[in-house]
């Protein structure tokens, strides 16, 4: 998808990224508060930012677009591991899941859960701002395959899916609270009961 900020600018008044910076805070705390992305509008935005509705179609295409670049400011760039082992790299990365620089995060993600589902160009839009988390830790499972870690003949695509999803949903939900999981260790114990299937012989 591209959005205003990858398109090249024609000569003229440079773009301001204190009106970029209000407009995606705006949506931020309109999500937050509690409004759907169905719901959301590009006036409300605009009230929220102090813009006119002009200004926000300047600089992206569409609220698709807009949602999708707000989402991803929301979450910050991917973590980039170190590149010592793959069980150090794979542990800082699950570190990171379901956390989230921006407090707002914790009231929007969930809220965005049933419109993913309903709506396929949302569903699109949201693996498209996975896809780059997603790509750092299959390097790192690569890397550790290249090095004799990890065996070679890995599906990496479901090891994707087993390091990350319990650390999700425990985070989220609290899935199994008589456990007595230590969000701070979970990673780590995670990626050892893994590695003991996946390692190399």
């Amino acid at each position: 998808m591209t959005t205003t900020a990858d398109a090249p600018r024609s000569p003229g008044r440079p773009r301001s990224t204190r009106v970029d910076e209000a407009i995606v805070e705006a949506t931020l705390d309109l999500l937050a508060e509690g409004s759907t992305i169905e719901a959301l509008s590009i006036e409300a935005i605009a009230a929220r930012a102090g813009v006119g509705k002009a200004t926000i179609y300047r600089r992206w295409s569409g609220k698709d677009a807009l949602i999708i670049d707000t989402l991803r400011t929301l979450k910050g760039p991917p973590t980039m591991p170190n590149e010592a082992n793959a069980r150090e790299d794979l542990v800082t990365l699950l570190s990171q899941v379901g956390r989230n620089p921006d407090a707002r995060a914790a009231s929007i993600f969930p809220c965005m859960m049933p419109t993913i589902q309903r709506d396929s160009d949302m569903h699109r839009l949201y693996q498209e701002l996975l896809e780059p988390r997603r790509q750092v830790m299959r390097d790192v499972l690569q890397r550790g395959i290249e090095r004799g870690e990890i065996r070679p003949d890995l599906d990496i695509e479901l090891t994707l899916a087993m390091l990350t999803a319990p650390v999700l949903l425990q985070r989220l939900l609290r899935w199994h609270p008589k456990l007595g999981i230590d969000d701070d260790d979970l990673p780590e114990r995670v990626v050892d009961a893994l590695l003991t299937g996946i390692g190399a012989a």
